[in-house]
């Protein structure tokens, strides 16, 4: 039988989620508009950085970023595992959803559909939500406040990448992605 560690299964869940992004990015339309290289650069660089973050083992004498955000005691470990599956399985729930629109980049594609079902019905950019909160469950599971400050750069990336993808969809579906923000939080479910 084999046995994982707790690292390992963190570890796990991750591969798990990259794999079936890599695999489920195969069949998707081609794109009509896309955004900048420049543009891509960034949001991608700061979510490298924030992967960076949460990935670095604690470093002794690394002052505050590695210094324990939860008291001695308390053992985090399994919310933030739940944390890490719910997150990626909301971004992954999403990602299906948007089926073939779907775009690692800011782009519109050939014939695009404006989806505001499944997921979207609660957020306008799910799978953002879901990886920030998976993100969140990898901080608790790392315990340090590096993890916390990976978070934020998270946010601010996807904040960007949100604020680009806003205007493209404003700009291809007009008055009903108007109606569509108006009543769809951005990121957190019936918050701004």
């Amino acid at each position: 039988m084999v046995h994982l560690t707790r690292g390992g299964i963190v570890l796990l869940l991750w591969i798990a989620w990259l794999v079936y992004w890599r695999l489920s990015a195969a069949d998707v339309k081609p794109a009509i508009r896309r955004e900048s290289k420049w543009s891509r650069a960034s949001y991608i660089i700061p979510i490298v950085v924030a992967s960076i973050l949460l990935s670095v083992p604690p470093i002794a004498g690394g002052g505050f970023l590695f210094s324990r955000f939860l008291p001695p005691g308390i053992d985090a470990y399994w919310p933030g595992v739940i944390l890490i599956a719910a997150g990626l399985g909301f971004s992954a729930w999403a990602r299906q959803r948007l089926g073939r629109n779907w775009s690692g980049t800011v782009q519109v594609k050939q014939d695009h559909q404006l989806i505001r079902d499944g997921p979207y019905r609660f957020v306008r950019h799910p799978i953002y939500t879901g990886i920030l909160v998976a993100f969140l469950g990898t901080a608790v599971v790392v315990g340090h406040w590096c993890g916390i400050l990976a978070v934020l750069i998270a946010f601010g990336s996807f904040w960007r990448k949100l604020t680009l993808e806003e205007r493209f969809m404003q700009e291809t579906f007009g008055s009903v992605y108007e109606e569509y923000r108006a009543r769809t939080a951005a990121l957190i479910p019936y918050f701004f």
